[in-house]
């Protein structure tokens, strides 16, 4: 992943370009988390937007609603994502909906 692409927010990309080796062994990881999952792609993006909603970790949700939205998710299924979270976490999760309807709807 290089740090200029599309929806990765400033601080993650200052993270992969100053922190290489740190970026590498984060990313090797994560790659190997998502190997790991029964999820299909779609439901295992849509299943980490509601997470990020849940936590109000803003920063990262235009780089994942664009990919749940490659692996074709409906712009109504990233909304119930986001949403999902209303009973446990509360209304804070609507706090992330400007920027994924807006990451959405330019990806």
């Amino acid at each position: 992943m290089t740090h200029n692409a599309p929806g990765v927010s400033q601080a993650f990309g200052l993270f992969l370009a100053e922190a290489p080796r740190h970026a590498k062994a984060w990313m090797g990881a994560v790659d190997e988390l998502a190997a790991a999952t029964s999820l299909d792609p779609k439901t295992a993006h849509l299943v980490y937007l509601a997470v990020l909603a849940a936590l109000r970790l803003e920063s990262g949700v235009p780089f994942h609603t664009g990919l749940a939205k490659r692996a074709g998710a409906s712009r109504d299924e990233v909304v119930s994502a986001i949403l999902a979270g209303l009973p446990a976490a509360g209304n804070a999760v609507t706090q992330v909906l400007p920027a994924a309807l807006a990451a959405y709807d330019q990806a």
